[in-house]
């Protein structure tokens, strides 16, 4: 059995890298499968007629290697998305929306795209149903608005 092993070994090392290839894809921690390049730099090491014990400490060196250098690495990329990439009610921060119910010192309501919302005025001012506002914040279930009607010029 040892000397099917001796001869074999690069099947041991395809073992090891499958199966934590294998537990890398359900824990998606960008951890298992780093330590699966050791494997596959192990089962180099074999054919290069290295022994066991090198081996051994191949995988060790370039999982480790790998853990502490690129992986700190690679998750900074990985969390970094494009900004229009926003989810949920970050989505909803700078929409344009028209008041449905007047906000007052109780508030109001606010359609946002085909959604009503509850909504305050961010200047607590009253703003009358059928302005047009820009949502500048989200407060909990509550949006909070800005109205875009500018105050008319001088000479205009």
């Amino acid at each position: 059995m040892f000397a099917w092993l001796v001869d074999n070994g690069w099947l041991i090392w395809l073992v090891v890298f499958l199966g934590l290839a294998v537990v890398e894809m359900l824990t998606l921690g960008l951890y298992f499968i780093l330590m699966s390049v050791g494997a596959l730099a192990a089962m180099v090491a074999y054919f290069l007629h290295a022994d066991f014990t090198l081996q051994v400490v191949v995988f060790c060196v370039v999982a480790a290697a790998m853990t502490i250098f690129i992986r700190p690495v690679a998750m900074v990329h990985l969390r970094r998305g494009p900004a229009d990439l926003l989810t949920n009610v970050d989505r909803l921060i700078g929409r344009d929306a028209v008041v449905v119910e007047t906000i007052g010192a109780a508030g109001g309501r606010v359609k946002i795209g085909g959604d009503v919302w509850s909504a305050r005025a961010a200047s607590g001012t009253e703003l009358a149903a059928g302005t047009p506002v820009v949502v500048s914040a989200i407060d909990g279930a509550t949006a909070v608005v800005t109205s875009t009607t500018a105050a008319p010029t001088a000479g205009a």
